[in-house]
Protein backbone atom coordinates (compact mmCIF):
# COMPACT_ATOMS: atom_id res chain seq x y z
CA UNK A 1 0.00 0.00 0.00
CA UNK A 2 1.64 3.47 -0.38
CA UNK A 3 -0.19 6.68 0.12
CA UNK A 4 0.59 9.68 -1.68
CA UNK A 5 3.01 12.35 0.00
CA UNK A 6 0.59 15.37 -0.38
CA UNK A 7 0.85 18.58 0.66
CA UNK A 8 -1.64 18.12 3.38
CA UNK A 9 0.66 15.15 4.81
CA UNK A 10 3.91 17.15 4.47
CA UNK A 11 1.99 19.42 6.52
CA UNK A 12 1.03 16.96 9.02
CA UNK A 13 4.41 15.54 9.45
CA UNK A 14 5.90 19.02 10.17
CA UNK A 15 3.36 20.77 12.27
CA UNK A 16 4.45 16.79 14.42
CA UNK A 17 7.49 17.03 14.18
CA UNK A 18 7.77 21.02 15.49
CA UNK A 19 4.64 20.09 18.29
CA UNK A 20 7.49 17.19 19.96
CA UNK A 21 10.33 19.20 18.87
CA UNK A 22 12.10 19.47 22.36
CA UNK A 23 10.85 15.81 23.16
CA UNK A 24 12.69 12.30 23.08
CA UNK A 25 12.04 8.43 23.67
CA UNK A 26 12.12 7.81 27.20
CA UNK A 27 15.73 7.18 28.58
CA UNK A 28 16.63 6.51 24.81
CA UNK A 29 17.95 10.37 23.31
CA UNK A 30 16.02 9.41 19.93
CA UNK A 31 14.04 12.35 19.07
CA UNK A 32 10.18 11.13 19.90
CA UNK A 33 9.20 12.28 16.36
CA UNK A 34 10.73 9.16 15.15
CA UNK A 35 8.05 7.05 17.12
CA UNK A 36 5.12 9.25 15.43
CA UNK A 37 6.72 8.81 11.86
CA UNK A 38 6.89 5.15 12.44
CA UNK A 39 3.19 4.94 14.41
CA UNK A 40 2.27 6.25 10.57
CA UNK A 41 4.38 4.23 8.71
CA UNK A 42 2.63 0.99 10.83
CA UNK A 43 -0.54 2.25 9.69
CA UNK A 44 0.41 3.29 6.31
CA UNK A 45 1.32 -0.36 5.52
CA UNK A 46 -2.71 -1.19 6.02
CA UNK A 47 -4.38 1.93 4.73
CA UNK A 48 -4.08 5.07 2.65
CA UNK A 49 -6.52 6.70 4.43
CA UNK A 50 -4.66 10.54 4.58
CA UNK A 51 -6.70 11.06 7.79
CA UNK A 52 -5.94 8.11 9.43
CA UNK A 53 -2.04 8.38 8.88
CA UNK A 54 -2.47 12.11 9.80
CA UNK A 55 -4.45 11.01 12.98
CA UNK A 56 -1.36 8.32 13.31
CA UNK A 57 1.20 11.07 13.56
CA UNK A 58 -0.68 13.32 16.28
CA UNK A 59 -1.91 10.76 18.54
CA UNK A 60 -0.01 12.03 21.22
CA UNK A 61 0.24 16.11 20.82
CA UNK A 62 -3.15 16.41 22.39
CA UNK A 63 -2.14 14.22 24.88
CA UNK A 64 1.09 15.27 25.74
CA UNK A 65 1.72 19.12 24.08
CA UNK A 66 -2.02 20.04 23.90
CA UNK A 67 0.06 24.07 24.12
CA UNK A 68 2.02 23.36 21.34
CA UNK A 69 -0.57 22.28 18.59
CA UNK A 70 -4.59 22.39 20.80
CA UNK A 71 -7.34 20.68 19.32
CA UNK A 72 -8.75 24.03 17.67
CA UNK A 73 -5.59 24.48 15.85
CA UNK A 74 -5.79 20.76 14.69
CA UNK A 75 -9.16 20.88 14.00
CA UNK A 76 -8.85 24.22 11.68
CA UNK A 77 -5.58 23.02 9.50
CA UNK A 78 -7.06 19.51 9.65
CA UNK A 79 -10.41 19.07 9.77
CA UNK A 80 -12.86 17.08 12.63
CA UNK A 81 -11.99 13.83 11.63
CA UNK A 82 -8.62 13.74 12.16
CA UNK A 83 -9.21 15.63 15.72
CA UNK A 84 -11.56 13.49 16.67
CA UNK A 85 -9.16 10.30 15.94
CA UNK A 86 -6.76 11.66 18.05
CA UNK A 87 -9.20 12.64 20.56
CA UNK A 88 -10.48 9.01 20.73
CA UNK A 89 -6.80 8.08 21.30
CA UNK A 90 -6.11 10.36 24.42
CA UNK A 91 -6.09 9.32 27.72
CA UNK A 92 -8.24 11.42 30.44
CA UNK A 93 -5.73 13.15 32.40
CA UNK A 94 -8.07 13.91 34.68
CA UNK A 95 -8.23 10.28 36.12
CA UNK A 96 -6.22 10.15 39.29
CA UNK A 97 -3.72 7.47 38.57
CA UNK A 98 -1.80 5.51 35.61
CA UNK A 99 -4.89 2.36 36.20
CA UNK A 100 -7.66 4.13 35.88
CA UNK A 101 -6.10 5.89 33.34
CA UNK A 102 -5.08 2.55 31.44
CA UNK A 103 -8.85 1.18 32.47
CA UNK A 104 -10.46 4.08 30.83
CA UNK A 105 -8.59 4.14 27.63
CA UNK A 106 -9.42 -0.11 27.23
CA UNK A 107 -13.00 0.93 27.87
CA UNK A 108 -13.14 3.54 25.02
CA UNK A 109 -11.00 1.72 23.06
CA UNK A 110 -13.69 -1.21 23.19
CA UNK A 111 -16.86 0.71 23.42
CA UNK A 112 -16.81 4.19 21.58
CA UNK A 113 -13.37 4.58 19.36
CA UNK A 114 -14.19 4.19 15.71
CA UNK A 115 -12.47 1.72 13.92
CA UNK A 116 -9.49 3.87 12.53
CA UNK A 117 -8.56 5.27 16.62
CA UNK A 118 -8.27 1.25 17.19
CA UNK A 119 -5.75 0.47 13.90
CA UNK A 120 -3.74 3.69 15.07
CA UNK A 121 -3.82 2.25 18.99
CA UNK A 122 -2.45 -0.79 17.32
CA UNK A 123 0.06 0.62 15.62
CA UNK A 124 1.14 3.09 18.26
CA UNK A 125 1.53 -0.13 21.02
CA UNK A 126 3.46 -2.16 18.13
CA UNK A 127 6.13 0.21 17.82
CA UNK A 128 5.90 0.92 21.52
CA UNK A 129 6.87 -2.91 22.06
CA UNK A 130 9.41 -2.86 19.55
CA UNK A 131 11.21 0.25 20.98
CA UNK A 132 10.70 -1.74 24.75
CA UNK A 133 11.91 -4.72 23.75
CA UNK A 134 15.07 -3.09 21.60
CA UNK A 135 15.85 -2.03 24.76
CA UNK A 136 15.36 -4.27 26.80
CA UNK A 137 18.24 -6.17 24.77
CA UNK A 138 20.74 -3.59 25.86
CA UNK A 139 19.42 -2.28 28.97
CA UNK A 140 18.16 -5.32 30.10
CA UNK A 141 16.18 -5.12 33.70
CA UNK A 142 17.28 -1.45 34.51
CA UNK A 143 14.89 -0.26 31.42
CA UNK A 144 12.05 -0.75 33.82
CA UNK A 145 13.19 2.31 36.03
CA UNK A 146 12.11 5.03 33.17
CA UNK A 147 8.22 3.74 33.23
CA UNK A 148 5.60 5.09 35.86
CA UNK A 149 4.41 1.16 36.09
CA UNK A 150 6.82 -2.07 36.26
CA UNK A 151 7.12 -4.72 33.81
CA UNK A 152 4.02 -7.02 34.90
CA UNK A 153 2.10 -3.72 34.69
CA UNK A 154 3.09 -3.23 31.22
CA UNK A 155 3.28 -6.83 30.32
CA UNK A 156 -0.65 -6.77 31.37
CA UNK A 157 -1.32 -3.09 29.45
CA UNK A 158 0.15 -4.20 26.17
CA UNK A 159 -1.45 -7.56 26.44
CA UNK A 160 -4.76 -6.34 27.37
CA UNK A 161 -4.61 -3.48 24.33
CA UNK A 162 -3.86 -6.52 21.98
CA UNK A 163 -7.01 -8.07 23.32
CA UNK A 164 -9.46 -5.26 22.79
CA UNK A 165 -7.56 -4.95 19.32
CA UNK A 166 -7.74 -8.53 18.30
CA UNK A 167 -11.99 -8.13 19.50
CA UNK A 168 -12.23 -5.05 17.21
CA UNK A 169 -10.40 -6.23 13.94
CA UNK A 170 -9.63 -9.78 13.90
CA UNK A 171 -8.83 -9.49 10.44
CA UNK A 172 -6.20 -6.59 11.06
CA UNK A 173 -2.59 -7.49 9.95
CA UNK A 174 -0.85 -5.18 12.54
CA UNK A 175 -2.53 -7.27 15.38
CA UNK A 176 -0.83 -10.38 14.40
CA UNK A 177 2.29 -8.54 14.29
CA UNK A 178 1.37 -7.13 18.37
CA UNK A 179 0.64 -10.89 18.86
CA UNK A 180 4.01 -11.62 18.40
CA UNK A 181 5.66 -8.47 20.17
CA UNK A 182 3.61 -9.31 23.07
CA UNK A 183 4.03 -13.23 23.07
CA UNK A 184 8.12 -11.82 23.12
CA UNK A 185 7.25 -9.13 25.70
CA UNK A 186 5.91 -11.93 27.98
CA UNK A 187 8.52 -14.01 27.94
CA UNK A 188 11.54 -11.58 28.90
Amino acid sequence: MQAPLTPRLISALNAAATAHRNHERKGSGIPYISHLYAVMYLAASVTTDEDVLIAALFHDVLEDVPESFPAERMRAEFGDRVTDLVLHLSKDDSLPGWQDRADAYLAHLEHEAPDEAVLIACADKLHNLMSILADHDTQGEDLWGRFNSGKERQQWWYGSVLEVVQRRLPDLPLAADLEREVARFRNI
